[in-house]
């Protein structure tokens, strides 16, 4: 459900994790969330990985992501709750990340899927891609993304994105700032991610890790992700979720 790799070109080390669940549109589960904070900390933790110089994160098949696996939740609360955990955690991991993180969103970044976003330091889609957060119809909050995703887009465009529960075209992704590059095709996505991966690694590491750092001190959101969290967290076993989510794995 997830690959890894270090890649050696031209002298360059690039890390990559690679959502591989395609049958399921990488549909999230516990086990991948805590494989991708493993992945990170594995890659740029020991001495092999101190020498990667950045991070490419993008999904096999059709789509990058199509946000949690919500079957896995049918017989019991528990397993939202780890997915959400798991996801707040995801989320800091590949922000605290100490190399550049790219992340290539092709097809579909919809829910955790798009939650994964704000993690990256470049996201690049395409036009034509499908980006939201329609969870809210579920019964189930978004909130702990918010703190990232206000930071991509800002207060107004995030409260709408995560109340309005409609998705966008990776276009307009591209306009609000949740995403840095828009292509026009879909198959040339991942391609591009790791051009941008290379160019991030080419440059004197000592100036772009300290870069790094700095910034991660600078928009780190503090405790607002814990809020965050415990705001998703308390519906979780609500009646109009359970109510919702039955509907849903009817269909």
């Amino acid at each position: 459900m997830l690959t890894t790799s270090i890649r050696e070109h031209a002298g360059l080390r690039l890390g990559r994790i690679t959502l591989a669940r395609p049958d399921k549109k990488n549909a999230l589960t516990p086990a991948m969330l805590d494989g991708v904070c493993d992945a990170v900390v594995s890659m740029t933790g020991d001495a092999r990985g101190a020498q990667i110089g950045a991070l490419v994160v993008d999904g096999e098949g059709a789509a990058f992501c199509a946000g949690f696996d919500l079957s896995l939740c049918r017989d019991s609360s528990d397993t939202l709750a780890l997915l959400l955990d798991g996801l707040a955690r995801t989320i800091h991991s590949l922000r605290a990340c100490p190399v550049p993180v790219v992340l290539a969103a092709h097809g579909a970044a919809v829910a955790g899927g798009c939650a994964l976003l704000g993690g990256a330091d470049v996201v690049v889609t395409h036009h034509d891609a499908k980006v939201g957060y329609p969870v809210v119809r579920l019964g189930i909050s978004p909130a702990v993304s918010a703190p990232w995703l206000v930071q991509s887009v800002g207060e107004g465009k995030a409260r709408e994105m995560l109340l309005n529960a409609s998705l966008i075209t990776g276009w307009e992704a591209f306009r609000a700032g949740l995403a840095h590059e828009c292509l026009e095709d879909a198959g040339k996505v991942r391609e591009r991610a790791m051009a941008i991966a290379e160019q991030l690694a080419a440059k004197p590491r000592c100036g772009v890790l300290a870069t790094k750092r700095w910034l991660n001190e600078l928009t780190a959101p503090g405790t607002n992700t814990d809020a965050a969290l415990n705001t998703s967290l308390a519906l979780v076993g609500s009646p109009e979720e359970r109510t919702r989510l039955a509907t849903l794995w009817k269909t």
